[in-house]
């Protein structure tokens, strides 16, 4: 049995809720190369490592808004091309903040996420 009290209350998975499996998967591996552990036709699991980061579940409608999801780039214009390529919409283009700058999209289930860099 491993000890995992070194990431007790930590986030350890996040799950997006998208409207067309298919199109999602081909949306997040063109902007961000992810690879998915299939599980059916209603969830695929975001490959990290040995394990998972996430997953995409699939649902009928989906309420977007809550929490923000935010990924790290090491070129955020990379990115940001790379995102708008794979037919994502940018909500808020790139900004500078104390640390770094971001930029904010959507997929194509309407789920905003950022991604931001420290250069």
């Amino acid at each position: 049995m491993s000890d995992r009290s070194h990431s007790h209350h930590i986030i350890d998975y996040i799950e997006i809720n998208v409207l067309d499996m298919s199109v999602a998967k081909r949306f997040y591996e063109a902007a961000f190369q992810w690879k998915f552990n299939e599980y059916g036709d209603a969830y695929a699991g975001i490959q990290k490592g040995d394990g998972e980061a996430g997953g995409l579940r699939l649902v009928e409608t989906n309420v977007t808004g809550g929490p923000l999801v935010i990924l790290y780039s090491i070129n955020l214009e990379e990115s940001l091309r790379q995102v708008k390529e794979a037919g994502g919409e940018i909500s808020l283009d790139i900004i500078s903040f104390p640390g770094g700058r971001r930029f904010q999209f959507r997929d194509p289930s309407g789920n905003e996420l950022a991604v931001w860099s420290d250069k």
